[in-house]
């Protein structure tokens, strides 16, 4: 069965690519995360992620932390804390409308690689495991449909530095942003969840 809808169909046939489409759908393509997937996640200190709401206007944000923070932790589930932010819950205000998703994990190093996962996401707000992610507020499960390594030609070479200081660990004073300091936002900054 193919994952492909019409309009990519057209595109496809438009650019003479449909049995090249095909042909990575049918051997990269995969519904379950494998180890070598599981690995390449975990070892990410970040990833995108797009929703849309239930309307289908959508969404993409940034998530990151220590590498590990998002994890495979079963050949169909992906789990991935939700950190204190801007209180606007764009993304997971989204999931509990539309549980559909998209997150793309990327390495920018000499060797870059990407890797996409589509599929089905739930917030969870009193899973046991939150205590293994300092600084959760919340959970998100991933439930994957569509799983597929993706060309990495145009990413850049980038080299990451450090960690931001406002990544959650455990035993350490948290970092508040300037933001919350500033005299337009301090009165409706809501207090951090314990």
């Amino acid at each position: 069965m193919s994952t492909y809808h019409e309009g990519q169909r057209r595109l496809q046939d438009a650019f003479g690519s449909r049995a090249l489409a095909d042909r990575l759908d049918e051997t990269l393509r995969h519904e379950q995360f494998t180890d070598r997937d599981a690995a390449f996640i975990t070892q990410q200190s970040f990833f995108f992620l797009a929703t849309a709401d239930d309307q289908g206007r959508p969404d993409c944000s940034f998530k990151g932390g220590s590498a590990g923070f998002a994890r495979v932790v079963a050949p169909d589930a992906l789990i991935f804390p939700d950190y204190d932010g801007n209180g606007m819950f764009r993304s997971l205000g989204n999931l509990t409308a539309n549980p559909q998703v998209g997150l793309l994990f990327m390495s920018t190093g000499e060797r870059p690689q990407r890797l996409r996962v589509n599929g089905t996401a739930e917030v969870l707000r009193d899973d046991p495991r939150m205590a293994e992610f300092p600084g959760a507020q919340l959970l998100v499960r991933v439930t994957p449909r569509d799983i597929f390594p993706n060309c990495p030609r145009y990413i850049p070479t980038l080299t990451v530095t450090a960690p931001s200081v406002h990544t959650p660990e455990a035993d350490k004073p948290v970092v508040e942003p300037e933001w919350k300091a500033h005299p337009m936002f301090a009165d409706v900054v809501p207090p951090r969840q314990a």
